[in-house]
């Protein structure tokens, strides 16, 4: 049976996570960051896909600074950090030309044992060359 208009359906990390994985493709950015703060309100836990989707939303639209905010907001929540999640806010990074953030997030991933791969020095690499960073964008590379 389908559910009638009165079923409501649990707000939870699943069903949040699903809504903001929704913003990121519609690159709907600032609902994405509207249900991370809901989550917040409602003592709902935020976990590395929902982190990681709120992220990338950030990331199709060039928005570095609050990508690196999410991030910081993970640290202070200790919740995990992946390569998707970093990968993502690098290349936000290289959307919006942030290209020193690019690169002290490469390192970071470096410091903090999350490995780097062809995305990630990709988008370093295009976020140097964005910069007129040439010669570092070599030494990333």
């Amino acid at each position: 049976p389908s559910p009638s208009r009165g079923d409501r359906i649990e707000k939870d990390t699943i069903t949040h996570s699903a809504a903001v994985s929704a913003c990121e493709k519609g690159e709907a950015w600032t609902l994405a960051l509207e249900l991370l703060h809901e989550m917040a309100e409602n003592s709902v836990e935020k976990n590395t896909i929902t982190f990681s989707a709120c992220v990338s939303a950030c990331e199709k639209s060039g928005r570095w600074a609050p990508a690196l905010h999410l991030l910081l907001e993970m640290v202070d929540k200790r919740v995990e950090r992946n390569a998707i999640t970093f990968n993502a806010a690098v290349s936000a990074c290289e959307k919006g030309g942030a290209w020193d953030w690019a690169v002290h997030l490469l390192r970071e991933m470096a410091d903090v044992c999350v490995q780097r791969n062809t995305i990630t020095y990709s988008a370093a690499v295009k976020a140097c060359e964005s910069g007129g960073e040439w010669t570092l964008a070599l030494e990333v590379f």
